[in-house]
């Protein structure tokens, strides 16, 4: 294949040796791929300086068929998003939902992710908004996106659905909650939680600051390690968990 150009958000940047340096890539059509920007590290490389985390441009670079490192020809900024950084809640989110992708993403096109992680992350570049909870809420949509999404409408083992008062127990291993009637082990959690756990998974809205951060913080932490994290810990959770509480 020629070169291609296309919208490209950098998730994560890495030095090749003295001179260069590797990215890695959420595009809308072509999934999740590895770049190489050569001599990015020199004093005075064409690149000036922007090949950043979480920064957006458009991506131009050659797609070779059985490769899986590609020579970036350019990168066009078009949005830094500079705001990330001085905010630890916001970093800390942004960070995680960069690790999720590169951990559980593919090469297949998916441009409702790439919508999802654009849109978080100009939102965590915004100072007046609340990034624990928009981060919190991206996390869980971006899971669910990738195919981990948790059911929490009805119980995993029996398929009855819950009504508006009934408690549940969040049962991790078989992938969300369970009813009394089961006798699940697992978290107790009240419908309220139950809800926002939907309103988060399936649309991304954020809870509101009544939130209870420890359930919360607990639930994800258990979920993601038990279902993306079982192998290798998520190296940027422990930081998010910690602005949650």
């Amino acid at each position: 294949m020629p070169l291609v150009e296309t919208p490209a958000l950098i998730l994560h940047v890495f030095p090749y040796g003295d001179t260069s340096r590797i990215l890695r890539l959420l595009t809308p059509g072509f999934g999740f791929r590895s770049v190489i920007a050569k001599g990015a590290q020199r004093p005075r490389s064409r690149f000036g300086g922007i090949l950043e985390p979480f920064t957006e441009g458009s991506a131009l670079f050659n797609l070779r068929e059985g490769r899986d490192l590609f020579s970036l020809s350019s990168f066009t900024l078009l949005k830094p998003r500079q705001g990330i950084g001085r905010d630890l809640g916001a970093f800390a989110g942004a960070s995680l939902l960069a690790e999720l992708g590169l951990r559980a993403g593919t090469e297949e096109p998916n441009p409702q992710l790439y919508a999802v992680m654009t849109r978080t992350l100009d939102t965590l570049a915004d100072p007046d908004n609340s990034p624990v909870f928009v981060a919190l809420a991206a996390v869980w949509h971006v899971v669910s996106i990738l195919g981990f999404q948790p059911e929490v409408e009805t119980c995993v083992r029996c398929g009855r659905p819950f009504d508006s008062t009934e408690p549940s127990r969040f049962d991790v291993e078989a992938g969300g909650s369970v009813c009394r009637t089961c006798r699940p082990a697992g978290r107790l959690i009240d419908p309220s939680t139950r809800l926002e756990l939907l309103a988060m998974a399936s649309k991304g809205e954020p809870c509101g600051p009544a939130v209870n951060r420890a359930l919360h913080g607990a639930l994800l932490h258990t979920f993601l390690s038990t279902h993306l994290a079982s192998d290798r810990p998520l190296r940027a959770l422990p930081l998010f968990l910690e602005q949650l509480r």
